[in-house]
């Protein structure tokens, strides 16, 4: 009987003890759903701007390009305004000269 008192013992000892475990694990588990974890974003809020700063600086960039080479654009000329002047000084010169002397 002895060793059926000892076994009977044992079990209620493991039983008590798995029932302490359950209790502690309900504590641990209220206190898990009772606890907020709360982020820092602070650093990533740094770094964010820094990058919407660089951003902002290559866009303007971009645009100050685009504006002058759309102003080049509208300058470009096909031939310079020198060039035009003197071939048309040119044929009116030959014009002038080939009717010179056909009426001559």
């Amino acid at each position: 009987m002895t060793k059926l008192e000892e076994l009977t013992a044992l079990l209620v000892n493991e039983i008590n003890d798995f029932n302490n475990g359950i209790e502690k694990l309900e504590n641990i588990k209220e206190q898990l759903k009772e606890t907020k974890i709360k982020m820092d974003i602070s650093e990533y809020k740094s770094i964010i701007e820094s990058h919407q700063q660089q951003m902002k600086f290559h866009k303007e960039t971009l645009e100050g390009f685009e504006i002058r080479f759309n102003n080049k654009i509208n300058q470009a000329k096909m031939y310079p305004t020198w060039a035009v002047v003197v071939f048309i000084i040119c044929m009116v010169t030959c014009v002038g000269l080939v009717s010179y002397m056909f009426l001559k």
